[in-house]
């Protein structure tokens, strides 16, 4: 990644991906590894975590919108590339031309990929979504025949998958996991009765959550997202993982360097809005970390701190655009010490998840919202 001469920086560890693979690879055992790494990547880098999961054993990778695929192929990854939306008729041909494999969701979309593929060299991938639950994209399950029907009479597609997606694979109560099933149940009805001459060779319906929590859901390939930057979709998701004696590890670490420090009396409101008085006398210092990067305003209310030396730290005023403010007591924390924002410091830990709760949000969220000017930076 570029240089960057401002001292605040995201370190991706390409060991702990490659150990994330290798566990999730265990836990799926013949079913194959699709990577998911749309959204630069969760935020780590598309590129970066793109080659370090196909090298540690993915079979493919998956995306969000056509500029990504196109992205990951002028980078000369040449893996399969799937589309997980269907596309509009505009994009049909870059996508195409990229040999991305396409997600067909409706009837109407089934056609303009048969129009546009048949001006467009070769036989091209698509893979069916059907919609059993989730209600954002994909074929009604009544509706797949249909959609089968228009495809088989072009010699320039070939219908090579069918999936679905699951919407509450992570949660754990009776009405979850009871709903589930019943996804599970209706995509099943729906490849019986594409019959065997017509069924698509690549079956999938599992994300993080289908895999780790629903061993009848692992098919013939996965879709694993969050998993992959060793996170948990939800607590009761390790099951599957401590049967295989294996763990996820979080690949990103969020690290700057103290730039400012000074001592402010007690009762002083330090930053926009005079939101807190300090109790007491305080060495306040400055973090070149703020919301632009990524750090969610809300933290403040919510009570986050940030490792410096080893031990947690509160903030000490609001979170600004581009800065933190962090009260350090009466220790001594000089310009130049090392922060960990996100990450592991010492015996300390700040996770995604903490952020998460604390923010009353996702882990997701959190991963994906590192912003674009914090530099991704390989270490091991």
């Amino acid at each position: 990644m570029p240089s960057s001469h401002r001292p605040a920086w995201a370190e991706i560890s390409t060991s702990a991906l490659r150990s994330n693979v290798l566990a999730l690879t265990s836990v799926l055992g013949a079913t194959s590894l699709c990577g998911v790494v749309k959204a630069n990547g969760y935020g780590h880098g598309v590129q970066l975590v793109a080659r370090t999961v196909l090298e540690a054993g993915a079979h493919s990778l998956a995306v969000a919108t056509v500029d990504e695929g196109v992205e990951l192929r002028e980078a000369g990854l040449k893996a399969p590339i799937l589309l997980l939306a269907e596309v509009s008729s505009s994009a049909l041909p870059d996508a195409l031309a990229s040999s991305l494999t396409l997600t067909v969701g409706s009837l109407g979309g089934a056609r303009d990929v048969l129009e546009v593929a048949k001006n467009v060299t070769g036989v091209h991938r698509v893979h069916l979504k059907v919609d059993t639950g989730m209600h954002r994209m994909g074929v009604a399950p009544g509706d797949v025949a249909a959609v089968l029907d228009v495809a088989a009479g072009s010699t320039h597609v070939d219908v090579e998958g069918i999936y679905t997606h699951f919407n509450v694979a992570d949660g754990s109560s009776v009405d979850d996991r009871g709903f589930t099933h019943h996804q599970i149940e209706v995509f099943d009805e729906v490849l019986a009765g594409t019959g065997p001459d017509r069924r698509p060779r690549v079956v999938h319906l599992a994300n993080s959550a289908g895999a780790l929590g629903y061993e009848q859901a692992r098919r013939d390939m996965a879709r694993v997202g969050l998993a992959l930057y060793g996170y948990l979709p939800a607590p009761w998701l390790a099951g599957a993982l401590e049967e295989q004696h294996v763990t996820l590890s979080p690949v990103m670490t969020l690290r700057a360097k103290v730039v400012a420090s000074r001592r402010v009396g007690a009762g002083e409101r330090p930053s926009y809005g005079r939101r807190r008085a300090l109790a007491k006398d305080s060495n306040i210092v400055t973090v070149p970390f703020g919301y632009a990067d990524g750090y969610p305003r809300r933290l403040f209310e919510a009570g986050a701190e940030v490792l410096i030396n080893g031990r947690r730290y509160p903030l000490a005023g609001t979170v600004t655009m581009d800065q933190l403010l962090v009260d350090v007591g009466d220790d001594e924390v000089v310009v130049g010490d090392e922060v960990v924002l996100l990450g592991r410091q010492g015996d300390e830990q700040i996770s995604a998840d903490e952020w998460a709760q604390r923010a009353g949000t996702i882990s997701w969220e959190v991963l994906c919202g590192v912003g674009s000017r914090v530099p991704r930076v390989l270490v091991d």
